[in-house]
């Protein structure tokens, strides 16, 4: 909610907006509520509420290094092609902890050169090789998968990308982020969830976007809840990404500096009989 009410509040034209929302199956009894709620606290949006099998993944999630990250709906976004209409051809992904300070339509307008499929803010300094196990960067069946890309790979965040579903569509990349979800399956290649799928497939070949777009880390690490200042430079989104959630921080009063600017965008009221734990 409070990431709707950001977007909404700092893009200059609103009428432009369609808010794509994916629900997961397993949670089918919160989908017409929170229909209801997005409803009454913005009427004039324009939205659809889109539901996920978790079926489609539940059997090729591997464990990792936090509970959280092996829930389905973390894996919706490689799906985002199939789930939405064939009419939709490009979208901005956001995660849900995000809080966007700047007009989403700048986000928008940003160009996917050549064959690039995605756009996201690029981080080449990262340490890139801790994202995969010995095996993966031992075996040359595996060390080799970056080899060939126009560039070395870097990392990306997932939380925020602009996608071109056409182009994804086309090259059929949901086969090839489940192909690498079933070696980790049989070979333990990686330890993080759903993101080094996407960097295996796509590292080294996406549009880079400028870092304002993703202040991403704001909920410390994947492991400890710990607390992070922003970083130097312009910021157009903000996105706890990690342990730390703003709401649940702010709610159990033990909060980050940075999670007082999550809270003027918080727009809970308890009379819709909805609590911050159910989003």
């Amino acid at each position: 909610m409070a990431a709707i009410h950001s977007v909404l509040k700092h893009t200059s034209c609103p009428k432009n907006l369609f808010f794509h929302f994916i629900a997961s199956d397993s949670r089918l009894e919160n989908k017409d509520e929170f229909s209801k709620i997005v409803h009454s606290s913005f009427p004039s949006l324009k939205f659809k509420v889109y539901v996920f099998e978790e079926k489609l993944v539940e059997n090729l999630i591997s464990p990792s290094i936090r509970q959280a990250l092996e829930n389905p709906l973390n894996y919706a976004r490689s799906y985002l092609a199939d789930l939405l209409e064939e009419c939709v051809e490009r979208v901005i992904y956001l995660d849900s902890d995000v809080i966007v300070v700047d007009d989403i339509q700048d986000l928008w307008k940003v160009s996917l050169t050549d064959s690039k499929v995605i756009g996201a803010p690029e981080y080449c300094h990262a340490n890139f090789t801790r994202y995969f196990s010995y095996e993966f960067w031992s075996s040359n069946e595996f060390s080799e998968t970056f080899k060939g890309r126009k560039k070395s790979p870097c990392y990306f965040n997932t939380g925020v990308m602009v996608m071109d579903l056409m182009k994804w569509r086309e090259g059929e990349y949901t086969k090839k982020i489940e192909k690498w979800m079933e070696i980790q399956k049989e070979r333990r290649v990686y330890k993080l969830g759903s993101l080094p799928p996407f960097l295996m497939v796509f590292g080294g070949d996406i549009e880079g976007i400028d870092h304002r777009w993703n202040q991403h880390g704001l909920g410390g690490d994947n492991v400890v809840d710990s607390c992070r200042n922003l970083h130097s430079g312009p910021v157009s989104l903000l996105h706890w990404s990690g342990k730390g959630k703003p709401w649940r921080r702010l709610d159990a009063n033990r909060p980050c500096s940075v999670d007082f600017l999550w809270k003027p965008y918080d727009l809970y009221m308890p009379h819709l009989g909805y609590d911050h734990s159910s989003f």
